[in-house]
C-alpha cells in the first residue's frame, strides 16, 4: 500500500459530475436527465510499519430533473426533496430570527 490517500483521490475523480447528474433517459418521447445534490467524503491513513486503511461514504438527494419536451428544456423540481430541504432550513432560520429579535429587545 504505497500511498492510500493518492489511490482514494484517483477513485474520487470518477464521482464528480456523474454523481450529481444521472444518465439521460427517454420515456414516451420525453427526454430527461435526473439531478441530485451529492456529498461524499473519504479518509485514509497508514503507519510506519505499513499498516493502513481507509473508508468513505456519502449521500444523494434527488432534487429534480431537466426535462426536454417539444416546448423546450426546463427544470422540474422533486417536491418531496424540496420539502426535505426546506423544512429544516425554515426551522433554523426561524430560530435564528427569534434569537436576533430577543437580543435586540434587551
Amino acid at each position: 500500500m504505497p500511498n492510500l490517500a493518492v489511490e482514494l483521490g484517483q477513485q474520487a475523480l470518477a464521482f464528480g459530475v456523474h454523481s450529481a447528474y444521472g444518465e439521460p433517459q427517454d420515456v414516451d418521447g420525453v427526454h430527461f436527465i435526473p439531478v441530485a445534490v451529492t456529498w461524499s467524503g473519504f479518509g485514509a491513513g497508514s503507519d510506519d510499519v505499513g499498516n493502513g486503511g481507509g473508508a468513505g461514504g456519502g449521500w444523494a438527494i434527488p432534487v429534480g430533473a431537466y426535462v426536454r419536451r417539444a416546448g423546450g428544456l426546463r427544470f422540474e423540481a422533486n417536491p418531496v426533496a424540496m420539502l426535505a430541504v426546506a423544512i429544516p432550513f425554515v426551522w433554523v432560520a426561524g430560530r435564528a430570527l427569534s434569537r436576533v429579535i430577543r437580543a435586540r429587545k434587551k
